[in-house]
């Protein structure tokens, strides 16, 4: 039987760790089938506190890990595959063996939607990313281009006309899902340019190692063209990696985490932390913060528990 088990092993899983770990709880942390979560897939990583050359995120989410371990943390190398959150201890089915416990903190992330270009996972960290906060900065002076017609794309791309010398927007319909004030703003925007009706066939140049440009197709006449571009920025929105407890906790249409305040979740004993709830800032520092919430939620939850069965039976009258 487990005190509290973590799903996820990126910034919020391991600083979730980290301060179960602290509290002798003596948490397991199952990596899940993306171990580090996004930030295994990012270079170097310039807006984590505390590092003044930056540093890369494979690095980083390594680094926590050892701390979480340095206090007991344990981790287990798998999958949640089935769950049941229906009575306590809650069970979970790792990669076909079960494990108990008495909390559980959910931090297995969200992925992003990526275009399954042939050469897009190749370059994820040299030129081709999903998000513009994280990389932008890379890209001064640099020609940008932004796939999506959502609210994300439009402010993805506005915020990037902050560094780059262009930034196009690609659509592949000549209508935008994106709210109607997003989408003014964007087109107020002189640095942003637009090829509508226009899909991505791929990213180049993957034997140089770096995005130099991509192969652009028209929907409509079929016409194919290169056109070169130094940043590919993918906003079509993130995937939560909640599937596996549909059903039995409460998620949004999009399936995030639905919170009640705090690292709370619809069910007692089970708190949320990362970007599984947060589908507004997902930045590595607010993921921590949230595993340093879920942490605390939870050792209060069993501190108060703990009490409570040791309070003496009252005489009987």
């Amino acid at each position: 039987m487990r005190n509290v088990i973590i799903v996820g092993s990126g910034c919020a899983g391991n600083t979730a760790a980290v301060y179960a770990a602290r509290a002798n709880l003596k948490p397991l942390v199952v990596t899940g089938y993306e171990p580090g979560g996004q930030l295994s897939l990012t270079t170097l990583v310039e807006n984590f506190p505390g590092f003044p050359e930056g540093i890369n995120g494979p690095e980083l989410v390594e680094n926590i890990k050892k701390q979480a371990e340095s206090f007991g943390a344990e981790y287990m190398n798998g999958t949640v595959i089935e769950a049941d959150l229906s009575k306590r201890p809650f069970r979970l089915n790792v990669d076909g063996e079960w494990q108990e416990t008495r909390t559980l903190i959910i931090a297995s992330g969200a992925s992003a939607r990526w275009l399954g270009l042939p050469n897009e996972q190749k370059l994820i960290g040299h030129g081709v990313s999903s998000c513009a906060t994280c990389d932008g900065f890379f890209y001064r002076g640099k020609k940008i281009m932004v796939i999506g017609g959502g609210d994300s794309a439009m402010e993805e791309a506005s915020f990037l006309t902050r560094f780059g010398s262009e930034v196009t927007v690609v659509h592949r319909r000549d209508e935008f899902r994106a709210s109607k004030i997003m989408l003014e703003r964007a087109r107020a925007n002189p640095k942003i340019k637009w090829l509508t009706n226009t899909v991505v066939d791929d990213v180049l140049d993957v034997e140089k190692g770096v995005v130099t440009g991509v192969r652009l197709k028209n929907t409509k006449n079929g016409h194919t063209w290169e056109q070169e571009v130094d940043g590919f920025f993918v906003a079509i929105g993130h995937i939560p990696n909640t599937k596996v407890f549909e059903g039995q906790i409460e998620l949004d249409p999009d399936g995030y985490i639905v919170s009640k305040g705090g690292a709370r979740t619809s069910v007692t004993g089970v708190f949320h932390a990362g970007d599984v709830q947060d589908r507004v800032y997902r930045q590595a520092i607010t993921a921590a913060g949230m595993g340093c919430m879920a942490a605390m939620e939870a050792e209060r939850f069993l501190e108060a528990e703990d009490h409570q069965r040791n309070l003496p039976v009252p005489p009987v009258a």
